[in-house]
């Protein structure tokens, strides 16, 4: 039986809120409320989330600095983020997003349709990615099994690779942030699908070098 995701809400506004979790009900997921940034980085200090919806304007820690110290830790680096802002976004907080590695912008009012339908993407990919660590265990005894050493090596070697892809990842994107004025689109476009494709490859690194205990 596939267990239940859990969705971390953060927005200062009780209303909006439930909101939020009107139009997320249906998916019949575990949605945990924040009312602050802070709060929501408490929640995230004991419990895996499959996505976050983070109001961009609020008093205190906004939503861009919350997604800094989200994406600064290790264990929730690689949580989806999606931004919910009642104004328009200009070029620059676009740029601001993708420096806090967020996957998408809302607009309040939001489509209730549309909002589901982007949490559930994410909630599909997270139980796929713990049904793939589950699945790591038997393929890491065969590795050890059947190729010994040399197998271990190759999976270590991989994880080095995919590090470091990664890093020079993370250098492109404060590039363009600091130099948003002058980078074309199509070139965020494009790192964007690059970044995109890194993730992937990184949980299928993750899987054969050995899941987490």
């Amino acid at each position: 039986m596939t267990q239940k995701a859990n969705i971390l809400l953060v927005d200062d506004r009780d209303e909006n809120l439930i909101a939020l979790e009107a139009a997320l009900t249906s998916l019949d997921q575990n949605l945990v409320r924040a009312n602050s940034g802070e709060e929501a980085l408490k929640h995230l200090l004991g419990t895996d989330f499959a996505v976050i919806l983070l109001d961009v304007i609020m008093p205190g820690m906004d939503g861009y600095e919350t997604a800094a110290h989200i994406k600064q830790r290790e264990k929730t680096k690689d949580v989806p983020i999606i931004f919910l802002t009642a104004q328009e976004v200009d070029r620059h907080q676009v740029f601001r997003g993708y420096s806090s590695r967020a996957v998408d912008f809302l607009i309040k009012p939001f489509d209730p349709w549309v909002l589901r339908s982007k949490v559930e993407v994410f909630v599909e990919l997270h139980q796929l990615k713990a049904q793939m660590r589950e699945q790591a265990r038997s393929l890491q005894r065969v590795l050890g099994q059947e190729t010994g050493e040399p197998g271990r090596d190759l999976a270590e070697q991989l994880a080095q690779r995919s590090r470091q892809v990664q890093s020079d990842l993370a250098s492109l994107r404060e590039h363009i942030v600091d130099n948003y004025q002058e980078v074309d689109q199509p070139l965020v476009d494009a790192v964007r699908r690059v970044d995109r494709a890194a993730s992937r490859l990184s949980t299928l690194v993750d899987t054969l070098h050995g899941p987490e205990e």
